[in-house]
């Protein structure tokens, strides 16, 4: 009969504080139990904490164009297909590079198809779920969520030319009207449940949705407040328009696979840590507020 075997991690979490040029460190230790199993046993063995999510979504995962390549050149997996690593950027990525530090590992940004992002965590191919993952009755059957960090809704992005006729989300209920989301999405949901009248179409990514918006090629764009935001600031023009009241209200969470209560104890215990210091404040502050990276990513 086997039984678990517990190993004990002394666990340093270097808490950065950079703030206004000025940087202390200061090390707490935390000792961590987890279980024979657990994917903290293979992220520590590894030495790497492999973060799936899908490049693109600003302003939690987006390629800095001083790599190289645009946020608009990227399609699914096109990160691997150049065959270099390029510098990404983003709120995911410095959540990402803080819990990797707090494990002692290497922080590696694996870019999947939102599509196949659960299949892959199932096949072991990450060890969690980013990219802003909204918390829903269905997601919940196939993977544990840690507490929520914050809250999102779906709005709309709308070719100017509708402005009289078009007040809000629910005015798009019409077949004369072509609402693009991207597939596996929140906000394709919202389009099917919401306004199942409206002539639907996908996009590969949600660069190429709001731009087919942008260009007239569509009517509107539903999709999460802060790409929404974030694409409006980027794209000043008198061709759109941005219905930026939220129509939902979505938790979103870091995913894994279920059944890991010593990784979801380690992810709440970060996640409490990392708001009671200010890190997560000031990583929040730096993308959701401030336009400093914006001449980055365009």
């Amino acid at each position: 009969m086997f039984k678990n075997i517990c190993f004990k991690l002394l666990m340093a979490f270097i808490l950065p504080l950079l703030w206004l040029g000025q940087a202390d460190v200061i090390a707490l230790a935390s000792e961590v139990e987890y279980s024979q199993g657990s994917a903290l046993e293979g992220i520590l063995q590894r030495g790497e904490l492999r973060i799936g999510l899908e490049v693109g979504y600003m302003p939690f995962e987006m390629i800095d164009k001083r790599s190289g390549l645009r946020q608009k050149d990227v399609r699914h997996g096109g990160l691997r297909r150049k065959g270099r690593q390029l510098k990404l950027m983003g709120f995911d990525i410095d959540m990402g590079i803080e819990m990797a530090k707090a494990l002692g590992v290497k922080a590696v940004f694996v870019d999947t198809l939102w599509t196949s992002i659960i299949p892959a965590l199932d096949l072991g191919r990450i060890d969690i779920i980013f990219g802003g993952m909204s918390v829903t009755e269905g997601r919940q059957k196939k993977v544990d969520f840690a507490e929520p960090f914050m809250t999102v809704g779906q709005t709309v992005l709308l070719n100017a030319k509708h402005e009289d006729r078009v007040q809000s989300y629910q005015d798009l209920n019409d077949p004369a009207f072509t609402v693009v989301s991207k597939p596996g999405t929140t906000g394709e949901e919202a389009v099917q449940q919401l306004i199942p009248k409206a002539t639907y179409e996908t996009a590969d990514t949600e660069i190429e949705g709001a731009t087919r918006v942008l260009e007239g090629k569509a009517d509107a764009f539903v999709y999460d407040y802060p790409f929404n935001a974030v694409f409006m600031a980027l794209h000043p023009s008198n061709e759109l328009v941005f219905l930026s009241e939220p129509f939902t209200s979505e938790p979103i969470a870091w995913a894994i696979r279920k059944h890991d209560p010593d990784f979801m104890k380690f992810l709440n215990d970060f996640l409490t840590r990392i708001k009671a210091d200010g890190r997560f404040d000031r990583i929040y502050q730096k993308w959701f507020l401030s336009p400093d990276w914006h001449r980055f990513v365009r």
